[in-house]
């Protein structure tokens, strides 16, 4: 599993565009994790599934709710990051009103996840392969706090909990 310290691993994740423009085409357009990392400090989420109750009704909210703060602290981009296709992630996205707050980065066949070690196999529940909950704080790349969950948790993942890191680091 990565750790503090840890470069987040190559490879990519893709966003659904909404809007043409800034190089982006409409529609699913895959983004290289390094590309998008360098300078920039992001706050990345992660949970098993879009649309699912914990995640729809508490995770991305709290992200969305926090947003500004979180970039008022120093934070440039919050991503969400979920095993899902960027179809899905984007009609996710316009769901919970994450326009300008969140970045709704899908990991369609769960490299990304796979990579990071946060994998969770819930097969037996019909939902295949998905990420663990979890949120980290990553600056030019480099994971600086990571918060993963027991399984079936949501006590330390929170937007409330990064905010606080991040000012803490600051």
């Amino acid at each position: 599993m990565i750790k503090v310290g840890d470069k987040l691993p190559a490879g990519s994740l893709q966003e659904f565009i909404e809007v043409e423009g800034e190089g982006c085409s409409l529609g699913p357009n895959s983004f290289d994790i390094s590309q998008a990392t360098a300078g920039k400090t992001i706050a990345i989420f992660a949970l098993p599934g879009a649309f699912t109750p914990t995640c729809s009704v508490q995770h991305v909210p709290g992200y969305v709710a926090k947003a500004d703060e979180l970039k008022a602290a120093g934070v440039d981009e919050i991503w969400c990051v979920s095993v899902n296709d960027a179809f899905v992630m984007g009609a996710w996205g316009r769901d919970q009103k994450t326009a300008g707050k969140v970045r709704m980065m899908a990991d369609g066949s769960a490299a990304f996840t796979n990579a990071v070690g946060l994998a969770l196999d819930l097969t037996a529940r019909g939902m295949g392969v998905r990420s663990q909950r979890y949120s980290m704080l990553v600056k030019d790349g480099i994971v600086k706090t990571l918060n993963v969950e027991a399984p079936g948790k949501f006590e330390v993942s929170g937007a409330d909990t990064l905010l606080a890191q991040v000012r803490a680091a600051a």
